[in-house]
């Protein structure tokens, strides 16, 4: 119970954080902002809580996927005000805080990230610099096929 408990809490500390990004980063502080925000906020609660409660191997994350596309069906009675509510929510001022808590948990375990050894490391590096140069090979292919540079 006391995990529980404690991701509760990290989730709202979380969306605090990402509310007041957006407030600041994107100018968006507005009641539906907020209302939006701490939407969000029950979703993953929620479904974090099916994933500890329930009695099925299956991660929380897919829980509480459903559960915010079941709320945010345009054809159910509440899905266009899910959307409404959510939508002066900027993707960019979510991801940041939750970057910044996975970059601390990495930081502190980072003597276990060591303890693998330097091979690994070096696969790590490689697949990081694989990815982004990956990622810029395709956009620059589909940039100029389009146009655009």
């Amino acid at each position: 119970m006391k995990s529980i408990q404690e991701s509760f809490m990290l989730f709202f500390i979380v969306g605090l954080v990402a509310f007041i990004g957006n407030w600041l980063g994107y100018q968006a502080f507005s009641g539906e902002a907020a209302f939006g925000m701490l939407l969000l906020i029950v979703i993953a609660c929620i479904g974090q809580a099916l994933g500890k409660l329930l009695p099925f191997p299956i991660p929380s994350v897919v829980y509480i996927i459903v559960i915010g596309i079941i709320l945010s069906l345009p054809e159910t009675p509440w899905g266009p005000i899910v959307i409404e509510l959510t939508a002066h929510i900027q993707l960019l001022s979510i991801a940041t805080p939750i970057l910044a808590y996975a970059g601390i948990a990495i930081g502190r375990s980072w003597a276990d990230f060591a303890a693998i050894g330097w091979k690994a490391m070096v696969v790590c590096l490689l697949v990081l610099f694989g990815t982004l140069i990956g990622s810029a090979i395709i956009a620059e292919i589909v940039l100029r096929y389009q146009g655009i540079i």
